[in-house]
């Protein structure tokens, strides 16, 4: 089977005239590395990769396809997607790179090995995510996008890019004095704004396919807060107990959100009344590099098993072994 792995950040999707942040290469080479890693023990399993001449080549056996001017980027994929039996993306939501991607591949005919575009789509908008979960009955945290009116209640709320990922450009608001401000600094049309949960930062770890969901993992996340920015720095995957609820919470989001397939992530906050959702990842997640050696299961393999027909479900994961996951190495 040839799979096509395209990690947007390093394998061509940064703009040409700019450096590539060395964080974003670091955080997209570690998912990059751990699916290839489990790719490559499957039998019968070729995979290529498309790689940003701005950063090292990878090694052999990936066959890695260089990419000198990523303004041509776009015809490579769709091209090399056209060869190839899958394509597995691992691209952002922001400015729609995600859906665009998924829809790409569904355009060619070929096994998507993510999310289908429908469920990106409403993923990649934290307030239409919100509505839609709402509506299903399930515990998350509210979303609107900004506009010029103040929010409800005197806060604490958290501001965000409506597409954002990870806590790229999210800030805390304290009181309307500092909404105010935040808001004249620019153009916030893009954002939306959520009430501040406190709790633990956690995520859950699943595989989906067709309304169903089978929880890996729940994830304590090292998010700090300096200032009134918030950052993300890892955590433990595997750090915290799968609880009923946290396995009812997969259930829902699987149930709610149908078109998601594959490795999904759903980032909440463990708070004195339980679990909120706060957004869902329609793709690999960061904690996806720690899965491997916190339950012993070969993900990609587990994809690959869902996605015949019919699905084969991933086992049981027996046991769990925390595993501490840093950015920095």
């Amino acid at each position: 089977m040839r799979i096509l792995v395209c990690e947007f950040v390093t394998g061509g999707g940064m703009p040409p005239d700019d450096p590539i942040p060395a964080s974003l290469a670091h955080e997209g080479d570690l998912m990059l590395h751990a699916l290839l890693a489990d790719l490559l023990e499957v039998p019968g399993v070729e995979a290529t990769v498309t790689r940003d001449a701005r950063l090292p080549p990878l090694a052999a056996p990936v066959r890695s396809i260089t990419i000198t001017d990523p303004r041509e980027s776009w015809a490579l994929w769709e091209d090399l997607a056209r060869r190839a039996d899958g394509v597995w993306p691992i691209a952002p939501e922001t400015d729609g790179a995600l859906e665009r991607f998924s829809r790409m591949v569904e355009a060619t005919g070929r096994r998507l090995l993510n999310s289908r575009a429908e469920a990106v789509a409403v993923a990649s908008s934290k307030a239409a995510t919100a509505a839609v979960l709402a509506a299903a009955g399930l515990p998350v945290v509210p979303g609107r996008r900004v506009g010029t009116d103040d929010p409800p209640g005197g806060g604490p709320w958290v501001v965000k890019p409506d597409d954002g990922a990870g806590c790229i450009d999210t800030r805390l608001i304290r009181d309307h004095t500092e909404w105010r401000n935040w808001l004249g600094g620019a153009d916030r049309s893009g954002f939306v704004v959520q009430p501040f949960q406190p709790g633990i930062p956690a995520s859950l770890s699943m595989l989906c396919r067709d309304g169903r969901a089978w929880p890996l993992t729940a994830n304590r996340q090292d998010v700090s807060l300096a200032g009134d920015i918030f950052s993300y720095g890892g955590g433990i995957v595997g750090g915290l107990a799968l609880s009923p609820a946290l396995r009812d919470i997969a259930r829902g989001v699987a149930a709610a959100l149908p078109g998601l397939f594959g490795c999904v992530g759903v980032d909440i906050v463990i708070g004195p009344e339980g679990p909120t959702i706060i957004e869902v990842n329609p793709r690999l997640t960061t904690s996806s590099v720690g899965l491997r050696r916190a339950t012993g299961l070969n993900v990609a393999a587990a994809v690959l098993d869902l996605a015949r027909d019919p699905p084969v479900p991933p086992p049981p994961v027996a046991r769990i072994e925390p595993v501490l996951l840093t950015l920095e190495g």
